[in-house]
């Protein structure tokens, strides 16, 4: 027996609300290291606010997604440091995220399953092979000085500047993703989530949906990517390693993928995560390499984890235990207690 729609709008609305609170005061309670934190995470649920899109409604996973977080990092970098004004360089770089995804995907976005995600990853090791390699990008020492982002005469000197900056940016991506959803076109993303073949048979264009959902969820990353070159003041190589990649296919496979609670809720979990198996493989007498290999392990043990005890995510199944949960402790139907049912709107029905 499904909840009632009106108890659902409650339990949603508040937990919207206590979310977005606690988002709001966050950084003015957090140390200075624990809001640069906080700025990272904002940053990497926002790509994976894409990539989840681009997983649970188009289908196609990407590896390389860290690729337009580069592309969106390198053009806001390169403008602003060439006397270009710096919301200028904000502005153009998930619009050049957006637009290569759009080219590359041509091509890329015939391949299925595996291939198409190897091509992605193929896509950023050329780009860090070409970002290394070219003067103009700095080499492997990369662009240096990155002057603060500057808005409308405010700058953004300060570590909550650039918190409260990412936590507009995400909310920005999530209040286009879930209209997009809503929309006449995401009817037909979730037509193609089931089953390509019934999506194209009922007149869905698949392969412009495709192209559309790669696109948008590259222009996130590219967005994402700008902010952090302002925040951090330098981009190089270095600054978008292929883990980087991996560890967003991990925020999405963990969090849910096809729900912005999902992305959100897996940005958290493996942003912290990451944080503590740095503080540990940073310890001393632990070698060098120790951060990198311990990554890679906690991954593929997420990995298996969730394939086997919560194959659709931690949101969706948490989302489905309450409900359950909340079924169980209302009264069977007929009893006198039992509420109304409710209609479209929300209202009793008597």
């Amino acid at each position: 027996m499904k909840q009632p729609l009106s108890s659902r709008i409650s339990a949603r609305f508040v937990t919207t609300t206590v979310v977005a609170v606690a988002a709001l005061l966050a950084p003015l309670v957090l140390t200075g290291s624990q809001v640069s934190v906080y700025v990272l995470l904002l940053l990497a649920a926002t790509v994976a606010t894409g990539l989840s899109m681009l997983m649970g409604y188009a289908g196609q996973v990407s590896l390389g997604q860290a690729s337009f977080y580069l592309i969106g990092g390198y053009t806001a970098a390169l403008m602003a440091t060439h006397g270009l004004p710096t919301w200028l360089g904000l502005l153009a770089a998930p619009v050049a995220a957006a637009g290569i995804a759009a080219l590359v995907g041509i091509p890329l976005l015939r391949l299925r399953g595996h291939q198409l995600a190897f091509a992605t990853l193929a896509i950023q090791l050329i780009l860090l092979s070409l970002a290394g390699r070219q003067e103009w990008a700095g080499g492997d020492i990369g662009l240096q000085g990155v002057p603060r982002l500057e808005i409308a005469g405010y700058e953004f000197a300060g570590d909550v500047s650039y918190a409260y900056l990412a936590l507009a940016a995400l909310a920005l991506v999530v209040l286009v993703t879930r209209n997009v959803v809503a929309s006449r076109p995401g009817r037909g993303l979730r037509a193609l989530a089931t089953s390509e073949v019934a999506a194209a048979s009922s007149g869905v264009p698949v392969p412009a949906y495709k192209q559309a959902v790669f696109s948008l969820s590259a222009g996130y990353a590219g967005l994402a990517g700008g902010i952090y070159a302002f925040y951090i003041g330098y981009v190089a190589p270095g600054s978008f390693p292929v883990l980087q990649s991996f560890e967003y296919v991990v925020m999405v496979a963990v969090g849910g993928a096809g729900t912005v609670w999902g992305a959100l809720a897996g940005a958290t979990a493996i942003t912290l995560l990451v944080q503590v198996l740095n503080n540990v493989g940073t310890m001393g007498g632990m070698p060098a390499e120790a951060p990198t290999i311990l990554s890679y392990a906690v991954y593929g043990v997420l990995l298996v984890l969730v394939v086997l005890f919560l194959p659709r995510g931690l949101a969706p199944s948490v989302a489905g235990w309450w409900g359950r949960r909340a079924a169980r402790r209302r009264p069977p139907p007929g009893d006198p207690s039992a509420p109304a049912p409710a209609d479209l709107t929300g209202t009793a029905i008597t």
